[in-house]
């Protein structure tokens, strides 16, 4: 039977033998910044599942895969060891967030318990913050849960801003911080400005610039550039379609001074 939290390991923490790995979150959210910095993670790096998550809080359906086979909504956890000269990494990764607050902090719990299990040494939260307007030159804001990761974050470039993100953090990106002070485990989130009303490769691409440089990891971004590209086209094209939808405005309120 399946349990409210399902967390299925495929493999044990003495199996995989990460030393003191970095725990990264990047599940579905605003522009899907941080879905897309860990999925390319994952990819690159040809990281390992090792851990399998269902719950009662995801949507209410199954997957139905090209084949027309389906399976259940799950999250996953990936290992990734380091040739000795960098940093071990967990990845999560996966289908949804909960449908409830209490969900919400159901699965927290759950990923924190992998974290701790594999003895992760810091968390980061990966996300998008949306501003609801298009942005052509993002950048990546931050928020943690000690001074001292906020200082050294800053040294990265990334921007600390009174009042922002207004309204705080929701959802896993948030609760990790607060759930990982109270365990008492150093962790940051990292925000990478969007609009907030399409996917945004471009806004994933300075996070993960920015997440690299910190933990000295050597990563290709082509596949995330290929898709920025392709998002700035459709970008110039809704820029062209407004630019003409203001230009009719006003030759409909030029007509309208004649009448």
């Amino acid at each position: 039977m399946l349990e409210k939290v399902d967390v299925r390991f495929l493999k044990s923490p003495e199996e995989v033998g990460l030393e003191n790995p970095v725990f990264i979150e990047g599940l579905p959210g605003i522009g899907h910044v941080g879905k897309l910095v860990a999925d390319h993670l994952v990819n690159e790096l040809k990281a390992e599942k090792v851990v399998e998550i269902y719950s009662h809080y995801f949507p209410p359906q199954v997957m139905v895969l090209e084949d027309g086979t389906i399976r259940m909504p799950k999250n996953e956890v990936y290992a990734w060891k380091s040739d000795g000269n960098g940093t071990d990494l967990l990845i999560l990764v996966g289908d949804f967030q909960s449908i409830s607050n209490e969900g919400h902090f159901e699965l927290v719990n759950a990923y924190i318990d992998v974290a701790k299990k594999f003895s992760a040494r810091m968390i980061y939260t990966l996300g998008g913050y949306g501003v609801g307007k298009l942005v052509e030159e993002p950048y990546v804001i931050g928020a943690a849960n000690s001074p001292e990761i906020v200082e050294e974050l800053k040294s990265y470039g990334v921007k600390f801003e009174p009042g922002e993100p207004g309204g705080g953090i929701i959802g896993a990106s948030g609760l990790l911080l607060g759930v990982s002070e109270l365990e008492g485990i150093p962790a940051a989130c990292l925000m990478g400005v969007t609009s907030g009303y399409m996917v945004d490769p471009k806004s994933a691409k300075v996070v993960l610039d920015v997440l690299c440089k910190m933990l000295s990891l050597e990563v290709s971004v082509e596949a995330l550039e290929e898709r920025a590209k392709e998002m700035e086209k459709i970008i110039a094209q809704i820029k062209e379609m407004q630019e003409m939808a203001v230009q009719q405005w006003k030759s409909d309120e030029d007509l309208r001074y004649f009448r």
